[in-house]
Order: structure tokens, then C-alpha cells, then sequence
């Protein structure tokens, strides 16, 4: 198991539990809104199944068919992940206007305190790996499992309020849902652009492609830079200047070598195509 997986075990273990805890107290202490929090953090389980998956496909190494590996399938899944999520925050919505109000059990608000520590741990240990990792899925997920974290706010200002204003518990579920929509939006937005080939703008990696490139003493400038990135792999088209009175020989052994080096210093560079323009001195 690679340390994404694992990093997605965790994760799926921990909302089991509070998927089940959740829920089996929002019965016990009449809480709609608690069960629907419950029903996020299931909706989270489901994400980290479908995550799991999703990681093992794009780390399928690149084939005839895939030249560029196999590293949108991260986003397909962050594309089922998002769906998953809107369906619930959908489901949820419309439970919080049909349900019968109800005054929740004080105990409810003890559970969503603890929950709230939990998700929020986990959260924050899913961005951090997500970032680290440079993973679009263990993003995806830390920010679904961060909706929880607000969720389950609601959930218990809804419990302490629900003593004054009967309603406090359908108003919290409608919120709750919003919330849950909210992120699915996201989620789908991103990884939608993902998809269309979204370009790498990050200055500092773009700058040390650049330093690379330019190292050499025949690149007289850079025309023009694009990084497009393929799940966790990148590919990298590139112009440059060089002397038009190179030989055709010395410009192929110095692109070459240009590409080699850059392949090496980041293994996340799956292709690299530099094409060369003829330097004119104008002067």
C-alpha cells in the first residue's frame, strides 16, 4: 500500500466511526440535524472509497494508448467525489423541509463537540498531506472533510438553541446541506478545469524549470514556458533562443540534454518538448 492509500485508510476508518456515532445518536437524542451530520461523514467513507480507487488507476505507469500516464483518472475521481457529495447535500435539503421539528437531547451536544475535535484533526492531516504529496484527491477529501468540521458548528448552536426556537434543528439541517452543496461546487469546478488541461502558475516551480533551462550556455532566452499538469505528472512545453548558426547536430545534443536534466530534477516531468527559435541580432 502506498502512503496515499494509507493516508486515505485513515481516513475512511475514522469516518466510519463517526458516520455510526452520529447517526446512532441523532436517533437516540432526536436530532435530525445530527443525523444529517452523520450522513456527511458517511458521504465522506464513500469518498475515501472511491479515493483509494482512484489513486491506484493514476498511478498506472504510462502506456502506448497514455503517453502521459494515467494521472486524470485523480480527477474522474474527484468528479465522482464531488457528485457523491452534491446528492447528499441535495438529500439533506430536503429532509430538513419535510421532517417533523423536534427538541434534540442534550447529549447530542457533548457528540458533536467531539466530532468537531475529530473532524477537524483529520481535516487538517488530509490538506497537509494532500499539499505535501501534491495530490488533488487527499485535497479534495480534506476539503469535504473540512464541510464537516462547519457542519457540525451548526449543528450544535442548533442543539443549544433548539430549547428556545423549535425550529433551530430543521433550519441547522437546510444550512447544513447548503454547506455540503457548496463544497461539491468547488470540488467539481476544480477538477473540471483539472481536466480541460489546467496550467501549472506556480511562480517559484516555474522559475526553477527556467534556471534550469537557461543554465545552459546556448539558451539565449526562453520564448515562451507551459506546464499542463496530468494528475500527479506534468508535461512541459517549452521554446527557446538559441544561435541560428548552430549546426542542426549541436542544437539536437544540447535540447536533448536540456530535456534529460530536467526529467531528472523532477520525476514529476512525465514529457518535455523544447523547440528552438533562431536567435537574430537586430542591431
Amino acid at each position: 500500500m502506498d502512503k496515499i492509500s494509507r493516508v486515505m485508510l485513515t481516513s475512511f476508518i475514522t469516518n466510519i466511526l463517526l458516520a455510526a456515532f452520529k447517526i446512532i445518536t441523532g436517533i437516540i437524542g432526536a436530532s435530525g440535524a445530527l443525523i444529517a451530520d452523520g450522513i456527511h461523514s458517511f458521504s465522506d467513507m464513500i469518498t475515501d472509497i472511491f479515493a483509494v480507487i482512484g489513486n491506484t488507476i493514476s498511478k498506472k505507469p504510462a502506456d502506448y494508448e497514455h503517453p502521459f500516464g494515467h494521472g486524470n483518472a485523480e480527477y474522474l475521481t474527484c468528479l465522482v467525489i464531488g457528485i457523491i457529495v452534491g446528492l447528499m447535500g441535495i438529500n439533506v435539503i430536503k429532509e430538513g423541509i419535510i421532517k417533523t421539528s423536534n427538541v434534540p437531547n442534550i447529549l447530542t451536544a457533548v457528540v458533536v463537540l467531539i466530532t468537531i475535535l475529530v473532524k477537524l484533526i483529520l481535516s487538517s492531516y488530509l490538506l497537509k498531506k494532500g499539499k505535501e504529496y501534491q495530490n488533488d484527491i487527499l485535497t479534495s477529501s480534506g476539503k469535504e472533510s473540512f464541510s464537516d468540521v462547519i457542519s457540525s458548528f451548526i449543528v450544535l448552536i442548533s442543539v443549544l438553541l433548539s430549547k428556545v426556537f423549535k425550529y433551530s434543528d430543521k433550519i441547522a439541517m437546510i444550512i447544513v446541506g447548503i454547506l455540503i452543496l457548496k463544497i461539491a461546487f468547488e470540488i467539481l469546478k476544480e477538477n473540471i478545469s483539472n481536466l480541460l488541461g489546467k496550467q501549472v502558475l506556480d511562480k517559484d516551480y516555474i522559475d526553477n524549470i527556467k534556471q534550469t533551462i537557461k543554465s545552459h550556455k546556448d539558451i539565449i532566452d526562453i520564448d515562451e514556458l507551459i506546464i499542463i499538469k496530468y494528475g500527479t505528472l506534468k508535461k512541459i512545453d517549452c521554446e527557446v533562443v538559441m544561435d541560428k548558426n548552430m549546426t542542426l547536430e549541436n542544437v539536437h545534443k544540447r535540447i536533448d540534454h536540456i530535456e534529460k536534466e530536467v526529467k531528472e530534477k523532477d520525476k514529476t516531468v512525465a514529457n518535455i518538448i523544447v523547440h528552438v527559435n533562431p536567435y537574430e541580432n537586430k542591431i
